[in-house]
């Protein structure tokens, strides 16, 4: 287990049980040993399968958890995803988390292959954001890739994305990328975002590697791709949605980010439910 995933678990397993389980340690003999699935209840993508075993191990590695699908694969409802053997007190303590995490997930898998099935055929390739749940981004973006869609920058660390509060504070777009191109890393591509069309001027004419195109109509993507001519890349951002996602990537964007993918996403419906 990666250290990310050790200390997410760890996270949320002492937010749940804290001091200890009272129900469980009132109601159920340490000693007892139980079987368990994981069951869909709906349609969907899975994501987060050895996410939801580790859980399992973590708490007690006596527990035996034998996966019947694999992360990336389309589950109907009613599907079995995994069998749990183990000590009835284990299962009970990481049932939960291990759901939470799993649904989660998989909500997000699903959902990023409902937008990358609208953009089949176009040149465009869905990308996700920072808009993550804080402490999960790593799971989040996981999920993404899943879903087939390709991760944005990680965090602040990771990328140069000079937003319109950045080009405001440094006094213009051309001042921002000079600055920013003085001390980044070559291995760093510098993005700038722009509103209008003699800003994505300024960003070309300044060297911008990639050009975000936020909030613009689908008249004014187009001539910004015009524009840009192949100079940077552009990508296209606000208001996506399913319904808007496959017009935008006719307009020829390279790049289409999509913060609903990870602050939107429905959870799906899976149940753990032990066998007599």
């Amino acid at each position: 287990m990666d250290f990310e995933l050790q200390r997410i678990i760890e996270m949320a397993l002492r937010e749940d049980i804290g001091t200890g389980d009272i129900t469980t340690q009132a109601t159920v003999d340490p000693q007892i040993v139980c079987r368990a699935e994981l069951v869909a209840k709906e349609d969907f993508v899975l994501a987060g399968i050895d996410v939801a075993a580790a859980v399992f191990a973590q708490l007690d590695s006596s527990v035996a958890f034998e996966r019947l699908t694999s992360d990336g694969q389309q589950v109907r409802r009613g599907e079995v995803l995994a069998w749990l053997k183990g000590p009835a007190q284990a299962l009970l303590q990481g049932e939960r988390v291990a759901l939470n995490l799993l649904q989660r997930m998989s909500g997000i898998a699903t959902q990023t292959a409902r937008f990358v099935i609208e953009v089949q055929g176009t040149a465009a390739t869905v990308v996700d954001t920072r808009k993550t749940m804080p402490g999960l981004r790593s799971l989040d973006k996981y999920a993404v890739r899943v879903g087939g869609g390709t991760n944005h920058r990680t965090a602040l660390y990771d990328g140069v994305l000079i937003k319109e509060n950045h080009i405001v504070a440094a006094g213009g777009i051309a001042t921002a990328i000079e600055r920013a191109r003085r001390r980044a890393p070559h291995t760093l591509k510098i993005e700038v975002e722009t509103t209008t069309l003699d800003e994505v001027a300024e960003a070309i004419a300044a060297g911008a590697d990639i050009i975000l195109l936020d909030n613009m109509t689908l008249d004014q993507l187009r001539e910004a791709v015009t524009l840009i001519g192949g100079r940077a890349l552009a990508e296209a951002s606000g208001g996506v949605n399913l319904e808007t996602i496959r017009e935008i990537a006719e307009t020829g964007v390279n790049l289409i980010s999509v913060g609903a993918l990870t602050h939107s996403s429905r959870a799906v419906d899976i149940s753990l439910l032990f066998q007599s």
